[in-house]
């Protein structure tokens, strides 16, 4: 797509530099309009898509992160979605909070977002909150055990909450655990999802060529491009 665009228009056009705010791509995805977009195009992700409605790009990382089963089955998608549309009110059990998880609604989305909170409150070096995550990922008990120990301790020594908070905020890292998600890779994710949808919306004979050309021979895919 990229080498027919220069061909055909714009000579020096880089899909790496191209802005990741623009209004008419989000309203295009709010649309639903997302058929031949990566990761966005299957009709579930078209339903959340249609509840979300994503206006940033922060959101269509969260899409990629939200559909799958653990924030399904745990409720974390329905309330992401409350919280975006305003329907439910962003708690955080700290101002603290605010800054780790604002750009997903008061939600724990993200690995990366408990290693912050574990540095953040708990006093974690880098390297214990590397630990943290890991232990996490791979469900270890006994290291995970320790590591509430020293997180309980942590907030303590920084006075940054009660044993209780503490202790309830622990808990929700270990149901978060279930489904916990790491950010790098639903931002990698988002990034190419958003640079098809912006050649989609802007270079739609390019694009949709390339899309065609990708999939030649391919009886299922080519008629739904074609009808598009």
């Amino acid at each position: 797509a990229e080498k027919m665009i220069r061909a055909r228009h714009d000579k020096n056009f880089d899909i790496n530099k191209i802005p990741l705010d623009d209004k008419k791509t989000y309203d295009m995805l709010a649309a639903c309009k997302t058929l031949g977009i990566f990761q966005l195009e299957g009709g579930g992700m078209r339903d959340l898509i249609k509840k979300l409605q994503p206006s940033q790009f922060s959101d269509l990382s969260a899409l990629v992160a939200l559909y799958r089963p653990g924030p399904m089955e745990s409720g974390m998608m329905d309330m992401f979605v409350r919280r975006k549309s305003g329907q439910e009110q962003i708690k955080y059990e700290t101002p603290l909070l605010e800054e780790p998880l604002k750009d997903t609604y008061g939600c724990m989305l993200y690995q990366e977002q408990i290693m912050q909170i574990s540095k953040l409150l708990g006093g974690f070096t880098p390297g214990e909150a590397d630990t943290l995550r890991k232990a996490m990922g791979k469900k270890k008990a006994d290291l995970l055990a320790e590591l509430e120990v020293k997180f309980l301790e942590g907030c303590a020594k920084k006075g940054t909450l009660t044993n209780d908070q503490a202790k309830d905020l622990w808990e929700k890292f270990k149901k978060f655990a279930e489904y916990a998600f790491n950010k790098s890779h639903a931002a990698c994710y988002a990034v190419v999802a958003y640079q098809t949808a912006y050649l989609k919306k802007y270079y739609t004979p390019e694009f949709m060529a390339a899309m065609l050309n990708s999939y030649l021979g391919n009886l299922d895919r080519v008629p739904i491009y074609v009808d598009e």
